[in-house]
């Protein structure tokens, strides 16, 4: 069954700030609590410390773990054993077998790696994977290349394959997928626009990584008032016609009419 968070804003939280972990729960739909990039490796052990202590609400609260074959990985797991967490981030996911091999976690495969990109279908197959994220910075760095942006702020080609690649390869396994996080968190209009476009493309969610985000990604996410009214417009007609049918001089089929049902399941009224 596909997973449906509460909403389309997840916030990433260093592991070792056990002090921001209410804030991050109360501001964001789910909270992703970093043991991996966010956290220095010496304070590792105190992450984890804080992670086993914290009242944590498992459906809202998922962990990223270190990658796979790394002895921070395995500590990691041994510390989530401790705990009631049953959602995980896997950094760096490559194959299936790495996230084959959390179970019984369920795993939210983070690809960021071209093995990880091109391994997307089988990863986000397995049947422990609720949802695909792509992650642009360690891909380009591991193709040896420095920008996943030009100077304008727009994504250049490998990062929009990549990001096409993960939500089509999630979508062909009934999954959702997680658009990749916007760095320049000073830049909310640049912030508005990636996220609108991840929205209308079909993305779930988008990662924030400062809880100012958290506001203009729910609003990017949901539909303005015109897109309501012309969605309902478009399934109230589609209800008296069999087939294709003319409206305000545009053709409506059943592809149309999906997108307009979808319109209105993210505005809440759903029909």
């Amino acid at each position: 069954m596909r997973w449906v968070p509460p909403g389309p804003a997840f916030l990433f939280c260093p592991a070792d700030r056990p002090e921001r972990f209410e804030k991050a729960a109360r501001s964001a739909d789910v909270v992703i609590l970093d043991l991996e990039d966010a956290v220095a490796p010496d304070r590792r052990t105190t992450a984890r410390a804080a992670l086993r202590s914290a009242d944590l609400d498992s459906d809202t609260t998922i962990v990223r773990l270190n990658p796979s074959g790394t002895d921070d990985h395995q500590r990691d797991v041994d510390a989530l054993r401790d705990t009631n967490i049953r959602m995980v981030m896997l950094a760096k996911a490559s194959s299936a077998n790495d996230v084959s091999a959390l179970a019984p976690f369920e795993v939210l495969g983070l690809c960021e790696t071209p093995r990880g990109v091109h391994a997307a279908y089988e990863i986000a197959a397995c049947a422990n994977s609720i949802a695909l994220m792509w992650g642009s910075e360690d891909l380009v760095a591991a193709l040896g290349g420095y920008a996943s942006r030009a100077a304008e702020g727009s994504l250049r080609d490998l990062a929009r394959y990549a990001r096409a690649k993960i939500l089509v390869d999630a979508g062909a396994n009934g999954l959702g997928a997680l658009d990749t996080t916007f760095l320049d968190f000073g830049n909310l209009e640049g912030l508005r626009r990636d996220a609108e476009d991840a929205a209308a493309l079909g993305f779930m969610a988008t990662a924030c990584i400062h809880p100012s985000q958290v506001a203009v990604v729910r609003d990017a996410y949901r539909p303005s008032d015109d897109q309501v009214i012309r969605a309902k417009r478009v399934v109230e007609a589609a209800a008296t016609y069999d087939g294709v049918f003319r409206l305000d001089d545009v053709m409506v089929d059943g592809p149309m009419i999906a997108q307009a049902r979808q319109i209105l399941r993210r505005a809440g009224e759903g029909m």
